[in-house]
């Protein structure tokens, strides 16, 4: 049996994956093989032996202690474009309010209350401070052109936006995904000097943080509206404040409000709702169950954001996996090893990212325990394990 803690109320659209014929599941779990979680603090967590798999029921990982579970060999997962179509939506709508100054404007309305019949004059006399532009014809940069960003870079040109897209890690399969029509961008300096709306949708890394502060707020646009629906450590908030104060920022809509933001007329804030629906958390928690399970019972890594994303049929009667340091000879010494013992390897494949790498290997036949142990006994191999 497979033991699933859960960490945080999970969807039952994610939870009816595991077979309950060879999974229990619950927050009452003890000594987990696999761990589900959502927004709940890891970082000062125990992690057992037995813990071979993390699942983040969405996209980041700030909640998980990821260097000490790849020291561990603990395989951390996500779910990346489970709560993309959520998010875009709601920027979206963000974009839409940043320009025409609706919240503002359902404010001042509601103090009419109580002016009766003077109402529509007071309304026809008073809507022209809360006039703003269209945005079509506008000028629309998207950093990050990942699941959510390619998304809104689209969906923006339906909009009549010119639409500047950047992001230097843009993956293959990604790229397949963004319009021909959005503009690409070789610097950050070509989106600030050309953009009317900026949007960012980028993870929070030791390069990012901070990266809207008062030098690239200088680059931008005169009156430029600025999203953020990535991260709140993005923004160097003293240096923002400073550009609504110089009007060189128009209006910053956040999903991450913070307390010096908060009363100031030029911030939009909303509490945290990019991936608050209920199809969103359905997706998230299905995609991370469904990502759990291969990885426990065939060793397929998939989105996972500390190990190389690996996947192979089933060719043999036992599969071996080994995730080790990534150094020469390992394949080497694992294969010799396999070969002393006098069995033939049906499949192999190895991938490696950054520090780390894993080995997967079919083989005819069952291994001993022996060869096992001669296994993990390598050096730099950080964990074995053997599916049926």
């Amino acid at each position: 049996m497979y033991h699933i803690k859960t960490l945080n109320k999970i969807s039952p659209y994610g939870m009816d994956v595991f077979d309950r014929s060879k999974y229990i599941c619950g927050d009452h779990v003890e000594a987990p093989n696999g761990i589900l979680v959502r927004s709940a603090a890891m970082h000062d967590m125990e992690l057992g032996p037995e813990l071979a798999a993390i699942a983040r029921a969405g996209a980041g990982v700030n909640n998980i202690p990821v260097d000490r579970c790849s020291e561990q060999g603990i395989v951390v997962f996500n779910t990346p474009g489970a709560n993309a179509n959520a998010v875009k939506e709601l920027v979206i709508c963000a974009l839409l309010m940043s320009a025409r100054r609706v919240f503002p404007a359902m404010e001042w309305v509601q103090t009419l209350k109580g002016q009766g019949d003077e109402v529509p004059k007071l309304v026809e006399k008073g809507k022209s401070q809360f006039v703003g532009p269209e945005l079509a014809g506008k000028s629309l940069g998207v950093i990050g052109l990942g699941a959510i960003g390619a998304r809104i870079a689209n969906f923006a040109r339906h909009l009549d936006m010119e639409v500047w897209g950047y992001d230097p890690y843009m993956s293959v399969e990604t790229a397949w995904n963004v319009s021909r029509s959005i503009r690409r961008a070789s610097s950050l300096k070509e989106i600030y000097e050309n953009c009317d709306f900026i949007t960012l949708h980028i993870p929070s890394t030791p390069e990012t943080k901070g990266m809207i502060n008062s030098q690239s707020i200088q680059m931008m646009r005169h009156g430029v509206r600025l999203l953020n629906f990535a991260r709140g450590d993005l923004i160097v908030n003293e240096d923002l404040l400073a550009g609504l104060e110089e009007k060189q920022i128009r209006c910053y809509f956040t999903d991450f409000p913070s307390d010096e933001l908060l009363g100031h007329p030029g911030v939009m804030a909303i509490p945290h709702l990019g991936a608050s629906t209920p199809e969103s958390e359905d997706n998230c928690a299905r995609m991370a169950a469904e990502e759990l399970v291969d990885y426990l019972e065939n060793g397929n890594i998939k989105n996972s954001v500390n190990m190389p994303s690996v996947s192979m049929p089933r060719s043999g009667d036992f599969r071996v996996a080994l995730i080790h340091r990534n150094i020469p000879a390992m394949l080497t010494k694992i294969s010799v090893l396999i070969s002393d013992a006098g069995m033939n390897i049906e499949n192999l494949t190895n991938k490696s990212r950054q520090n780390y790498a894993y080995t997967m290997i079919d083989l005819k036949g069952a291994p001993t325990d022996e060869l096992a142990a001669k296994l993990r006994a390598v050096e730099d191999v950080i964990r074995v394990t053997i599916y049926r």
